[in-house]
């Protein structure tokens, strides 16, 4: 398996990844990524200089995804974004090895910070991000999506 920077031809698959993550877990809902208008074409929006997406693919399929993105709610932060593993692929510790991935991106990019929001239904999601380092903060007042219950910081 390799990260590959997120390119169009990965959206479509990348889409239809988040989407299926996000129903699975009951979050097929408004305020959450599933509605947002460019998730279809996300490789647009991380074209961006102060954003990056990375996919995990295994050959010509696609695993998974991990981005980020500048975050002005603290000093020096970024954002980490969307991430999301295939259901065959959870279980083998890649969602640590994607944290670190990102972490490592948002270093070379010169963060000391990285935030991050999800939601109680996503358990997994938490114990990996608790077991990462990452601590619970209040809910910042820049929260983008309003569905999102559980806030993470942590210093790099």
């Amino acid at each position: 398996m390799e990260f590959k920077p997120l390119a169009p031809a990965y959206d479509a698959d990348l889409a239809a990844l988040i989407r299926s993550c996000l129903k699975a877990h009951h979050l097929d809902i408004p305020g959450t990524v599933y509605y947002d208008e460019g998730l279809d074409h996300l490789s647009d929006f991380y074209s961006s200089p102060d954003c990056a997406y990375y996919v995990l693919v295994d050959g010509e399929r696609l695993v998974g995804g991990i981005g980020l993105a500048a975050f002005d709610g603290f000093a020096d932060c970024c954002e980490l974004q969307k991430l999301y593993l295939n259901e065959s692929a959870r279980g083998h510790g890649i969602g640590y090895e994607m944290i670190r991935y990102i972490e490592a991106r948002a270093r070379e990019r010169g963060f000391r910070r990285i935030y991050l929001e999800t939601h109680t239904n996503l358990q997994a999601a938490i114990h990996i991000y608790r077991a990462s380092g990452y601590r619970e903060i209040p809910r910042p007042e820049s929260v983008m999506h309003g569905t999102m219950n559980v806030f993470f910081l942590k210093d790099l």
